[in-house]
């Protein structure tokens, strides 16, 4: 007897590139936030593309054009036109996307990635569908890690591009909380830990606003500590003498003070620090009671030493946060 096998008609056939499991319902799950990420992304891009091109070449030719008219008006001032206050308001814009971005990441990671599949059921649900704990933790976890690191990253070298480009039109240095956190690979760290920190929520509340409320909390902590100690991760540069009274332009000052001849130190001390020659300094110094400056700043060639070093901060926390929510987990559901 022979056996006969029929092929499986081609329509039923899963494409190869179809994404199944529990990738492909977690996608499905969280279409509305999908949608949401992607608008978002792309919105913000496309100011910062249009900051980088068109919005940069007409405050260009304005400012041309204003300068022009001064030079015939001796009343003309340096007011800037509609251009460049619509050109700051888009490159500002901008960078509040990138930069308050966890805390939206950690508000729908608190409220609906875990807190709401706990609480309706679903969850407990696929365990039942021979889908480890483990496994639907994992994949809640990846598949908006990658998402979110995706269009993050995305963001950050569209600002980076129109930041460096437009050095002369915007009043930000890179210190500026703003940019160091839109230029770098911390907005990425930011946006994961945020992540993490509300999956946790999610698990040990198991509701969606006390979640929502705790995951934003916590990430609030998680980047004011971070504001605060930055300038602490990277060992800074201290001057003396004239060279404290004349920090680069685009010096991150910490410190100023002086030096008294009694050898007394006093910080956030600005005197003399006017005098236009080493001539008058040295008259300043000595009319009062001075031996010598010091300051204490970050060059502008420590943005990346900072950016690495926060971000690799940000990236620990984030595992170990990852590692206690899957500990919590395994207890919850043993």
């Amino acid at each position: 007897m022979t056996a006969v096998t029929t092929a499986r008609p081609l329509a039923e056939r899963p494409s190869p590139l179809t994404p199944r499991g529990t990738v492909w319902a977690a996608l499905r799950l969280h279409g509305a936030a999908l949608v949401i990420w992607v608008a978002l992304v792309a919105v913000t891009a496309a100011g910062l593309l249009w900051a980088y091109g068109l919005g940069a070449d007409a405050v260009r030719a304005e400012e041309q054009r204003l300068s022009a008219s001064c030079a015939m008006d001796s009343f003309c001032g340096d007011t800037p036109g509609a251009a460049s206050f619509f050109y700051e308001a888009v490159a500002q814009l901008a960078a509040y996307a990138i930069v308050y971005l966890p805390y939206l990441v950690a508000a729908w990671a608190g409220a609906t990635l875990v807190a709401r599949e706990l609480e309706s059921g679903t969850a407990q649900l696929a365990w039942t569908q021979s889908v480890s704990p483990a496994r639907w933790l994992a994949t809640q976890l990846a598949v908006p890690a990658a998402l979110i690191t995706a269009g993050t990253t995305v963001l950050v070298l569209l600002h980076r591009l129109m930041w460096a480009d437009g050095r002369d039109l915007l009043y930000q240095d890179w210190y500026e909380t703003d940019v160091f956190r839109s230029n770098g690979p911390v907005a990425v760290g930011s946006a994961l830990c945020a992540l993490a920190v509300g999956a946790l929520a999610g698990l040990l509340v198991r509701r969606t606003l006390p979640a929502l409320g705790l995951a934003v909390a916590v990430t609030l902590a998680v980047q004011t500590l971070g504001d605060l100690y930055r300038a602490s991760l990277w060992p800074a540069v201290t001057v003396t003498g004239a060279a404290a009274s004349n920090l680069p332009a685009d010096a991150a000052q910490l410190e100023h003070g002086v030096i008294l001849t009694s050898g007394e130190r006093i910080g956030n001390n600005l005197a003399c620090v006017d005098s236009d020659t080493a001539a008058d300094l040295t008259r300043c110094m000595s009319k009062s009671g001075i031996s010598d400056l010091w300051a204490t700043y970050h060059p502008s060639s420590h943005f990346w030493p900072l950016q690495l070093t926060e971000s690799a901060v940000l990236l620990t926390l984030t595992a170990l946060v990852v590692f206690l929510t899957f500990r919590v987990l395994k207890r919850r559901t043993a």
